[in-house]
């Protein structure tokens, strides 16, 4: 990079905050947990999603040369997030240009630290960056569709050799601003990490959005769950991996049962067990209370596809409170297959 091309990015104009060393607690942000901003698949796909429940509509479009960001890439997110909260707590200041090194980076979201975890963490920053984002989420007392990328610059310094001794990357304002409001950010279990699934990880993070704390749980209407996750599987292929996961039941802090109606729809019952996470601050909950169904009336048009991965692994009406998400419809385009490239082995169980 030239030296007037460093005075033209984000990063001359901001303040770096150095990332934190030792255990951070891990935290979700709201939005990114409500929504399907994420590939799910292990293999690069190009087709775009476009979604809309009641007032929120968002697009995600990726560059077919990188595919768009996958489920297992949003562990960056996660982790800055984790990050800037962890330095709020210590009344550090905080910033959108990060310094880290990749072990903290590694070590934090519970991947090995080996040659080839370095390399999948340049694929993922790439990824982060050529992927656009356009919704009208936070969109406040006026409409407005607001467009960026999950991250706006990267860059990695590394030694003739080819080490790599330190990087650095800026988030975007629409996400550091969803971070710092703290009523937009959820604890997550730290064996969210450990979950090699791309479905698995998406429905955990519905999970702890919807059903949070609540001793009933929530309710989805199966087909909804199709339409809200984003997913390119057909339908049929989808609730065969979401009755799989029922029976194994490998979500950490919540169990899945599957219920029919007398209309003979399926609906996924998630609830929580047990104590949900060990991190502190005290655990918040989506804000409702009792036991909530989630359906939709969809309109879908969906088509088989492959997206490039960073990580190993791969009630009949709603209720008044989930009526404006249960509007939501899922839009997508055609696209081809790619080989998938698999990451790292899943890290050892430690605690």
């Amino acid at each position: 990079m030239t030296a007037s091309s460093h005075q033209r990015s984000e990063r001359a104009q901001l303040d770096p905050f150095e990332a934190l060393s030792g255990d951070v607690p891990p935290r979700d942000q709201r939005d990114l947990m409500a929504h399907p901003f994420f590939s799910l698949s292990k293999s690069r796909r190009a087709a775009p999603i476009h979604y809309k429940a009641g007032d929120v509509e968002l697009q995600v479009y990726a560059v077919a040369e990188h595919g768009m960001a996958t489920i297992w890439d949003a562990d960056v997110l996660i982790w800055a997030a984790s990050q800037i909260l962890a330095a709020q707590d210590r009344g550090l200041p905080t910033s959108r240009f990060f310094r880290f090194t990749p072990y903290q980076l590694l070590n934090g979201i519970g991947r090995t630290t080996g040659a080839r975890s370095y390399f999948l963490i340049k694929g993922a920053l790439t990824r982060l960056q050529s992927t656009v984002i356009r919704t009208s989420i936070r969109q406040g007392e006026h409409w407005r569709r607001q467009q960026f990328s999950w991250i706006n610059e990267w860059e990695e310094l590394a030694t003739r050799s080819g080490r790599v001794e330190g990087m650095e990357f800026v988030l975007p304002e629409w996400l550091y601003q969803g971070i710092v409001d703290r009523r937009l950010v959820l604890a997550i279990d730290p064996d969210y990490f450990e979950l090699t699934g791309g479905i698995e990880r998406w429905l955990y993070r519905v999970a702890r959005k919807h059903a949070g704390r609540q001793v009933g749980g929530w309710r989805f209407e199966l087909r909804h769950l199709h339409a809200k996750s984003g997913s390119l599987a057909r339908y049929s292929d989808f609730a065969i991996d979401i009755r799989a996961i029922a029976r194994r039941q490998p979500l950490p802090g919540y169990a899945l049962a599957i219920e029919c109606t007398a209309d003979r729809d399926e609906l996924v019952h998630i609830r929580p067990v047990e104590k949900l996470c060990t991190t502190q601050p005290p655990i918040r909950t989506s804000g409702a209370s009792g036991i909530r169904t989630s359906g939709a009336n969809l309109s879908v048009h969906q088509a088989h596809g492959s997206q490039l991965s960073l990580w190993s692994g791969e009630a009949n009406s709603a209720c008044k409170d989930s009526k404006e998400e249960s509007k939501s419809y899922y839009l997508d385009a055609q696209c081809g297959d790619n080989p998938s490239l698999s990451g790292p082995s899943r890290r050892e169980r430690g605690r």
